[in-house]
């Protein structure tokens, strides 16, 4: 390739990053950050103790049975969530936000699979489809975040650098052992999520509570860590991991209530219409029945 064609290249490159803006471009920062982690942090191998889950119980007939039958929540969440957004009109969300909306919500479906399919024999093969299944919701969350407090091809472009980077680290744990990778991924798009909650919200963004979304959530991998001592402090009944699962479903209730909010203002919208909207000939007749009832 010639020099003269080089430069014009080169000039289209800097003309679209001088186009980003403030946020855009400490969303692109801290995805080169996160990256550089990924690829030269130090190597984190799993715990040889990973499948070692407090509650072994097998209830009717289902081996570790609340591990497994806890993952309905992740279910319910998605098909409520999935629900809701149908219910919501076309031109009460723009069309990233609901397709980002979309991928968080079948998401959750496909965690609630991969997660009970792994559960139900714990083991390598098993995990894998579980993170995988992690990585859609955890794509379409991070996008709905961007999408609502930086711009609509902010929002694309967090859903895709993890749809992306999910499998490959993935496939890096798979091929490796190293585990940060995935930790990254998973921590790291919590940490932006947690980032973006401290923006406010742009003009016509979908209203999400995302403080609620990483209290949930944080509280969640906490459970996760006292795995064995919630279920010895609550003598043998639940286990922290089995709670886990209920609330990391919870983080989908502040995008239920974003969505939800649509709806019902959607409806106070219809109900009004009907006062305001003239009849007769240019509305003559509806301001005079009006200027009669207020005499």
């Amino acid at each position: 390739m010639s020099s003269s064609s080089v430069t014009p290249l080169r000039a289209r490159g800097l003309a679209t990053l001088s186009r980003l803006s403030g946020a855009e471009t400490g969303l692109l920062l801290g995805a080169a950050a996160l990256l550089a982690l990924a690829l030269f942090g130090p190597v984190l191998p799993a715990s040889a103790h990973q499948h070692d889950f407090a509650d072994q119980r097998t209830l009717w007939g289902i081996p570790c049975a609340l591990d497994v039958l806890s993952n309905l929540a992740f279910a319910l969440a998605g098909a409520w969530g999935w629900w809701g957004l149908r219910r919501v009109p076309p031109a009460a969300l723009d069309a990233i936000s609901r397709a980002l909306a979309a991928l968080f919500f079948g998401g959750l479906l496909c965690t609630a699979a991969g997660s009970a399919l792994y559960h139900w024999q714990p083991q390598d093969a098993g995990l894998l489809w579980d993170r995988l299944g992690m990585v859609l919701p955890f794509a379409g969350l991070l996008g709905l975040a961007a999408a609502s407090r930086v711009s609509a091809r902010a929002g694309v472009a967090a859903a895709s650098a993890v749809l992306l980077a999910g499998p490959l680290a993935v496939w890096a744990w798979v091929r490796t052992g190293n585990l940060l990778p995935w930790a990254v991924v998973q921590l790291g798009g919590l940490l932006v999520v947690l980032a973006l909650a401290c923006l406010p919200r742009r003009v016509g963004g979908l209203a999400l509570h995302l403080g609620m979304v990483v209290v949930l959530y944080a509280l969640a991998k906490l459970l996760e860590a006292a795995d064995h001592s919630v279920f010895e402090a609550t003598g043998g009944w639940v286990s922290g991991h089995s709670l886990k699962h209920v609330l990391a479903a919870g983080a989908a209730w502040p995008v239920m209530t974003a969505l939800g909010s649509l709806v019902a203002l959607r409806h106070s919208d219809a109900a009004v219409m009907p006062r305001v909207m003239p009849s007769g000939q240019n509305g003559a007749h509806a301001v005079g029945v009006a200027r009669r009832s207020g005499a």
